[in-house]
């Protein structure tokens, strides 16, 4: 078994876990996205650290490490999560996203390679033979491994869809390629890629030095190519916001390591209830 396959065989893993249990993991999305009553940002840090504990604690055979934990480690690709089957003896990295709905960035493409690369190629690649040719070149080998999880959140509603993007269908379905400049507020092109029906799939932003983080890499959308992803959730699951953790956040800022330890028995007894009540242990 690959990287690639390991991570396929998690999400299916995963998607059982959640159909079985949907209540741990909305209790999870709900303290994950009560963060953003801290701050705005502040959820999808702490998503990565709660998504690796979640494994940990809920998915046998299966162990996580949060690797922005290993503050010296220089990262070679793009991850936040490495998890480990323990069955086939294989780890992976996985990049952890928490997204509004709308635009989701797959890749940076911290090299700036994939829009020069399809620009030597011309305006406009045609055909599935042309775009399958451009796919399988090493300078598009992180199409073929997307190991990202979205987390994507509907705020107004308070919900969330954990969507991961299928690039091999993604991959068997292109059949164009095309740069495109127009676009409200773009000031960059873009070359957008369709498949056979002209349905959206995702796109190569510019990426040059004068653009920043949202003006670069590969990115899709979560609306317009939504029968390109895979809902791990089976649709939408609603999420409430926990105060309670945050007032336990604000006393454990001014709370001693002692505090902490006793505070950290009574959730690990917590936690191995939840386990008690779905049959887990």
């Amino acid at each position: 078994m690959n990287q690639r396959a390991a991570y396929k065989n998690f999400t299916k893993r995963l998607k059982l876990l959640i159909s079985k249990n949907p209540a741990l993991i909305k209790t999870t999305l709900s303290n994950i996205f009560t963060m953003r009553l801290i701050g705005n940002k502040t959820h999808g840090d702490l998503a990565e650290i709660a998504i690796s504990e979640f494994i940990n604690q809920y998915m046998y055979d299966f162990r996580s490490t949060h690797v922005g934990k290993d503050l010296y480690r220089a990262k070679q690709r793009e991850e936040d999560i490495q998890i480990i089957d323990e069955i086939h003896n294989i780890d992976f990295p996985v990049s952890l996203k928490a997204y509004g709905v709308g635009p989701l960035q797959l890749s940076t493409d911290k090299n700036f390679r994939m829009f020069p690369f399809l620009r030597d190629h011309g305006e406009e690649i045609r055909g599935r033979d042309a775009t399958l040719a451009i796919l399988d070149d090493p300078v598009f080998s992180d199409f073929a491994n997307i190991n990202v999880l979205p987390l994507i959140y509907d705020e107004k509603e308070m919900r969330c869809n954990i969507l991961v993007f299928d690039s091999e269908r993604a991959k068997q379905s292109m059949t164009d390629m095309r740069l495109e400049t127009e676009g409200r507020g773009r000031k960059h092109p873009v070359y957008r890629f369709y498949d056979e029906a002209g349905d959206y799939i995702c796109e190569v932003r510019y990426g040059g030095t004068a653009a920043n983080a949202l003006q670069r890499g590969l990115w899709t959308h979560t609306k317009n190519a939504l029968k390109y992803f895979e809902s791990l959730t089976s649709g939408w699951i609603d999420y409430s916001d926990n105060h309670v953790l945050v007032e336990l956040f604000s006393h454990a800022l001014v709370a001693t390591a002692a505090g902490h330890k006793s505070a950290l028995d009574i959730i690990k007894k917590d936690i191995e209830e939840q386990k008690r009540l779905f049959a887990l242990r």
